[in-house]
């Protein structure tokens, strides 16, 4: 059984096809920090379990993780749609064994070159240090997760915290596509967007606390 957990905080533009991606899921979790906007009402008209949780993300993805009835765990960021063929990808990694963790190759919705230059980087990054942003999503069995202690209850790098303590050698690439909204980065542009998150990554490697590092990433 497989179990997908999306965080939402404000998620009403995108959520709505981030779950009509998710077809073939045998369990959608929302799980909101408070939304303003129409993401609960998205959430409850296409039929997912609804969890409320405190604001941030890890807290979030931990609600949704021990809310979970599967025995994989898939954690999904509102503003990303799987593209076709994602879950023949998970069924046919989830059959190497449990001891598997796994990301999306990583796409953004956007036509332009510095997106294409940015979905390069991403894949250096894996290949190289086998380091991957939960914008690629995170495919985890429920033993494994609950092994090493699942999400941490941290505002920011929760991801990043996570696939540290699972081991960058169990890391693989799913043959699928995990397309994530480029709206931050046409708002901020590519380039500082980029070097932003880059440095969130820097910060967080030289101990700077994840509060402090979220309010830079906002």
């Amino acid at each position: 059984m497989l179990s997908v957990i999306i965080p939402t905080l404000n998620a009403g533009a995108t959520l709505g096809a981030c779950l009509v991606a998710l077809d073939g899921a045998d369990e959608i979790i929302v799980v909101d920090g408070g939304s303003r906007d129409e993401s609960v009402a998205i959430a409850e008209q296409g039929g997912v379990r609804l969890v409320h949780a405190p604001k941030g993300r890890g807290i979030q993805l931990k609600a949704g993780g021990a809310a979970a009835r599967g025995d994989w765990l898939l954690f999904v960021h509102a503003d990303t749609r799987l593209a076709p063929g994602w879950r023949e990808a998970v069924t046919g990694r989830a059959r190497h064994g449990d001891d598997v963790v796994a990301c999306f190759r990583f796409g953004l919705d956007d036509d332009a070159w510095q997106a294409r230059v940015i979905e390069l980087g991403v894949a250096l990054r894996v290949r190289l240090f086998g380091l991957s942003y939960g914008d690629q999503c995170l495919l985890v069995s429920r033993r494994l997760y609950d092994e090493v202690g699942g999400f941490a209850a941290l505002p920011i790098m929760e991801d990043v915290d996570l696939v540290r303590r699972l081991g960058r050698r169990r890391l693989r690439v799913l043959p699928a596509v995990a397309i994530t909204s480029a709206e931050r980065w046409r708002r901020d542009g590519w380039w500082v967007r980029s070097a932003r998150n880059l440095l969130c990554l820097l910060l967080y490697s030289l101990g700077v606390s994840p509060a402090r590092i979220a309010r830079l990433y906002a």
